[in-house]
C-alpha cells in the first residue's frame, strides 16, 4: 500500500511539473536584447578631381566640416570656412575650393598665404563629371567672403562677360596692365578672389611655361584681400596682370616669350573670356591681382614731411 502510495505521489508530482512547465509564467524570459544604435550615416566614398597639370586630387569630406585631401601621396585635413559662393575648405596649408556649374564640378587647389586664411597661389585646377558622388559639404548660398562683404548676386559666368584693356603702367623693367571685366548679361552677378589667367601665343597654343601667381591687392595697392564685386548690368570690375620685361639672364634667359592672347577664367566657372594683347613677360611668371570695383585705386596719401 505504500509502495501505491509513492508511486501516485511521484506522478502526481509529475503531473504538476509538466502543467508548469506548459504554463506562460514559466516560459523563460527572452535573451536582453541591447538596443542597437540608430545608424549614422554612411560618409560619401572619396572622390577623384582630374587636374589640369595632369596630377589628381582626391577628396572625402567624412562630415559636413571637414574634408581630407590626398594630393602627390600626401594626406591634409581642411576645414570648411566662408565663402562667397561653392564649399571652401582650408588647413595644412592648403586652400580646396569648389563649385558645381552645368553638370560639371570645378575646383582650385591654392597655397594659403602668411595668414593661413586665402589661397595666394593655384596649385592645380581639377573637375570632375558633378553626377559622382555628391559630397556632404556646405550646401552652396551666399556667404561672407574673406573681407566679410556678403554678395547679393550670383556669381559671374563666362557668357556674361567681356574682357577689355583699361590701363595700364611701365617704369624699370616692370609692365603693369589693367584689365576690366564687364557685366553684358541683362542680370546683376558678382566677382570674388582671382581670374584664372593662361597666355596664349600667335598660333592659339597657352604658354604653360609662364605661371601666374595670384598676389594680395594690386599693383598701386598692396596686401588687400580678396571681397566681392557687385557687377549690375553693364557694370565693371578690374584685375591687373603685372610682369617683367628684363630677360632672368642667371636662369640662363635671354630671350622673353610673346604672348598675344590673355584668356580669362571667372572664379568657379569653366567658360573663358579672351582679350588680344601682345606682350613679352620674362623670368617665366606673371603676376595677378583679386577682382576689384574700381580700375585704379587712390594712392594713399603721403605721409607729412617731418621738420
Amino acid at each position: 500500500m505504500r509502495r501505491i502510495r509513492s508511486a501516485c505521489t511521484a506522478v502526481s508530482a509529475l503531473t504538476m511539473f509538466a502543467a508548469a512547465a506548459c504554463s506562460p509564467e514559466a516560459e523563460a524570459p527572452p535573451a536582453p536584447v541591447t538596443p542597437s544604435p540608430e545608424t549614422a550615416g554612411t560618409p560619401a566614398p572619396p572622390v577623384s578631381y582630374a587636374c589640369e597639370s595632369g596630377q589628381s586630387v582626391t577628396v572625402g569630406y567624412s562630415d559636413t566640416a571637414t574634408a581630407q585631401l590626398t594630393y602627390k601621396g600626401q594626406s591634409y585635413t581642411l576645414r570648411t570656412v566662408q565663402s562667397a559662393s561653392g564649399a571652401r575648405y582650408a588647413g595644412s596649408g592648403l586652400e580646396w575650393w569648389s563649385a558645381t556649374r552645368d553638370g560639371s564640378e570645378s575646383a582650385t587647389l591654392s597655397r594659403l598665404g602668411p595668414n593661413e586664411d586665402v589661397g595666394v597661389a593655384v596649385l592645380e585646377r581639377c573637375s570632375r563629371p558633378s553626377s559622382g558622388p555628391v559630397a556632404p559639404g556646405p550646401v552652396p548660398g551666399p556667404q561672407p567672403a574673406p573681407g566679410g562683404v556678403l554678395p547679393v548676386a550670383a556669381p559671374c559666368l563666362g557668357p556674361q562677360l567681356r574682357l577689355s584693356a583699361d590701363g595700364g603702367d611701365a617704369g624699370a623693367g616692370n609692365r603693369v596692365s589693367i584689365l576690366g571685366v564687364q557685366n553684358v548679361g541683362a542680370q546683376a552677378c558678382s566677382l570674388t578672389g582671382y581670374p584664372t589667367v593662361v597666355l596664349q601665343d600667335r598660333q592659339g597654343r597657352n604658354l604653360t611655361a609662364i605661371r601666374a601667381d595670384q598676389t594680395l591687392g594690386s599693383y598701386f595697392r598692396q596686401g588687400q584681400t580678396p571681397s566681392p564685386v557687385e557687377l549690375a548690368p553693364q557694370g565693371k570690375a578690374f584685375f591687373d596682370i603685372a610682369w617683367n620685361v628684363v630677360p632672368n639672364e642667371g636662369n640662363g634667359e635671354t630671350s622673353c616669350p610673346s604672348a598675344t592672347r590673355i584668356r580669362m577664367t571667372a572664379p568657379g566657372d569653366s567658360s573663358p573670356v579672351s582679350l588680344a594683347q601682345t606682350f613679352t613677360p620674362c623670368g617665366g611668371r606673371i603676376r595677378v591681382s583679386p577682382f576689384r570695383p574700381v580700375a585704379e585705386p587712390t594712392p594713399e596719401p603721403a605721409p607729412a614731411a617731418s621738420t
